[in-house]
């Protein structure tokens, strides 16, 4: 699709036209993508400052590696070693699962059950020593 080169890199705000991009919304959007990334906005990077071009000036968000995979045949995008069969990989046991196998729910389900049989154990053996203290 042919894209109007008369309107390339104009931003509008709220469909009210401000005008083209300018240096200071390209670097004020660059600080912008910083921040949210976790870094201080004076350490931006080549990556933020990208981003925020194509952004601001309408451009495509796929990168040129995309674009050529894109283009690719489905048949052809994933292409294994020829003459290679693969093997299968070891069961590894999920990280939220302990060595028997219990997933974590199930492992702070039988916690709050050790848990709240302790609580009674300890609770009898309270109100039996009460109970002796009283027949004393």
């Amino acid at each position: 699709m042919n894209q109007n080169p008369l309107n390339r890199g104009v931003v509008t705000n709220n469909t009210a036209g401000i005008g083209p991009v300018t240096r200071a919304m390209l670097n004020a959007r660059t600080r912008e993508l910083a921040l949210i990334a976790g870094r201080v906005p004076p350490n931006v990077s080549q990556a933020d400052y990208e981003r925020a071009k194509r952004e601001l000036t309408g451009e495509s968000d796929v990168d040129q590696q995309d674009a050529i995979l894109d283009a690719l045949p489905e048949a052809k995008r994933w292409d294994p070693v020829p003459g290679s069969t693969g093997h299968q990989a070891p069961q590894t046991a999920s990280e939220d699962e302990d060595a028997e196998g219990r997933s974590e729910t199930e492992q702070l389900v039988d916690e709050g059950a050790e848990a709240a049989a302790r609580d009674r154990m300890l609770q009898a053996a309270k109100s039996e020593a009460k109970a002796d203290e009283r027949a004393r």
